[in-house]
């Protein structure tokens, strides 16, 4: 049997890894870390962490909003998303993930469009 999502970014901890990386990204990138500024940045990272392993595979359950609820009023643009997709890719490349990897966790965000932006 194909290993899952999970298993290929290499578990909590790994994800771990790579969510703080993420998370660095999203705080620094100028086209979304107003939307960052109000937040409590160790939540914030627990709940990204969560979502990922919970939504690759993992045993893990994911105890933060549903992403229409987290997302309803912001009104995210196509852009901020892209920008989002874009810091978590160079947190993956940083962290050594191959391009499978990466081409999947978009294919999986961008899926999910429609329960961020515009809202």
């Amino acid at each position: 049997m194909p290993a899952t999502l999970y298993e290929r970014l290499g578990g909590e901890e790994r994800i771990q890894r790579l969510v703080t990386d993420v998370v660095e990204n999203h705080y620094s990138n100028p086209l979304i870390r107003s939307r960052f500024a109000n937040s409590n940045r160790a939540e914030v990272e627990r709940h990204v962490v969560e979502f990922l392993c919970a939504g690759s595979g993992g045993p893990q359950c994911y105890t933060g909003k549903d992403l229409v609820s987290a997302h309803k009023g912001m009104n995210i643009s196509e852009q901020e998303l892209v920008a989002a997709m874009d810091d978590i890719v160079a947190a993956m490349t940083k962290n050594g993930y191959d391009q499978a990897e990466k081409n999947e966790v978009v294919a999986i965000l961008y899926s999910l469009k429609g329960d961020v932006v515009r809202l």
